[in-house]
């Protein structure tokens, strides 16, 4: 930012400079007035020619910082969408290795419960083949 207002300020004063030396000029000068007018002539357009050019250029490094910045924006932006497509993945296994780890639990229970059915109907079975131990 500093830069900007050195160059705006140092526009200024080129500008004071050229106007305070054409008025020395013409004090000095040993020409007569048509040659003075026409030399104060050709130093007005010679300074709106340098500040054409001076404002060209300046168009041009604001154009060029544009571009910087929308390539800077356009990389932080494509950075983020990875990261939030990163997450996403992560997430997603994340889920479906919760469903796994829930369906094995699920089917540990579920064989616990047979087998447990099974014993039970082992043992009742077996209980009610045996003779009675009290009745002998």
């Amino acid at each position: 930012m500093a830069d900007n207002d050195n160059g705006a300020n140092g526009l200024g004063w080129f500008l004071a400079g050229l106007g305070l030396g054409a008025l020395v000029g013409v004090l000095y000068a040993p020409k007569s007035g048509r040659e003075t007018r026409e030399d104060l002539v050709a130093g007005a357009l010679e300074a709106r020619d340098r500040a054409a050019e001076y404002a060209a250029q300046g168009r041009e490094r604001a154009a060029e910082y544009a571009a910087q910045g929308k390539d800077q924006l356009n990389q932080y932006v494509d950075r983020g969408r990875e990261y939030v497509d990163r997450g996403r993945s992560h997430w997603s296994q994340y889920v479906e290795k919760g469903k796994g780890l829930v369906q094995e639990q699920q089917d540990k229970v579920a064989a616990a419960v047979e087998a447990g059915k099974q014993a039970y109907a082992s043992t009742t079975a077996s209980a009610a083949h045996e003779p009675d131990p009290s009745s002998l």
